[in-house]
């Protein structure tokens, strides 16, 4: 996305391209669904654990490593094939987002360099930075051509100004943008996709739309499947009005399913089956 747009508020603006407002509705009606239910008022400390561990387990299932949910809770051990690592990866990101709400907003490239750090569980001298020109990517999901350095640095900072001003946009816009952005750069040299969704993940919370975190986008994006999410991204990348207008239609989705999938947990939990 361009950040410098002449319209001062460039994300309200893609707000009010056609069919985001339907998006962001319909998508707004799904998590009052969840919110609304009675299970939210005696037990959303579970529903928030529980939607955590399927979204770790969807945003895994993005960047290939496709478990089953009871194989994702019966295991303690996440360091032995590189499946495994991207499952602890992501879990660790999923317990670490809502560690960072305070910060996002006032230094949003410094959580960005925290959700790598976590990711990767390295010490090495790329992790927790945007890579170098030059430096290899492995973010074997995404095949779009990969932006320099240079390019990366300066629309990261314009993200970064977008976020610290605020604005009048919908949640929707803003973390679909956010997802699309960080997915398009791949500013870290791996675990890209998970920051990303992460990312996005924080933004829904923060805003207020999710506080409690019961509405697990990445859920939603795995269920989608890989193609859709592949194709949506390729209209963000487009830049033109109705392939961003796609791709926030496609994060709408994929929140609303998400909320979907923790009201039937609420159901789950009301009888007793969960």
């Amino acid at each position: 996305m361009s950040t410098t747009d002449a319209t001062a508020d460039p994300l309200a603006a893609l707000g009010a391209l056609p069919g985001v407002a339907e998006s962001v509705e319909s998508m707004r009606k799904a998590v009052d669904r969840v919110y609304g239910h009675r299970v939210m008022r005696r037990r959303s400390n579970e529903l928030t654990a529980e939607a955590a561990l399927r979204g770790a387990r969807g945003s895994a299932a993005l960047s290939g490593a496709d478990w089953a949910l009871e194989e994702v809770r019966r295991r303690t051990d996440f360091s032995g094939d590189a499946e495994a690592r991207t499952m602890g990866a992501a879990l660790r990101l999923s317990a670490e987002a809502g560690q960072l709400l305070s910060i996002w907003r006032q230094s949003p490239l410094r959580v960005l360099a925290r959700l790598h750090l976590v990711a990767a569980a390295s010490n090495e001298g790329e992790v927790g930075r945007p890579r170098q020109q030059g430096e290899p990517v492995d973010e074997s999901l995404v095949e779009l051509p990969l932006p320099s350095a240079a390019e990366v640095s300066g629309r990261l900072d314009g993200l970064a100004d977008l976020i610290i001003a605020g604005g009048s946009a919908p949640a929707l816009v803003t973390a679909a943008v956010v997802h699309g952005e960080l997915l398009a750069l791949r500013p870290f040299t791996s675990h890209n996709g998970l920051v990303a969704r992460t990312a996005e993940r924080i933004v829904l919370i923060g805003s207020g739309l999710d506080p409690k975190s019961v509405c697990p986008a990445e859920v939603g994006h795995a269920e989608l499947g890989r193609a859709a999410y592949l194709g949506a991204l390729d209209g963000y990348v487009s830049g033109t009005p109705e392939g961003m207008a796609a791709w926030i239609a496609h994060c709408g989705k994929a929140v609303e399913l998400g909320a979907r999938e923790s009201t039937a947990v609420c159901e789950a939990l009301q009888r007793g089956a969960a």
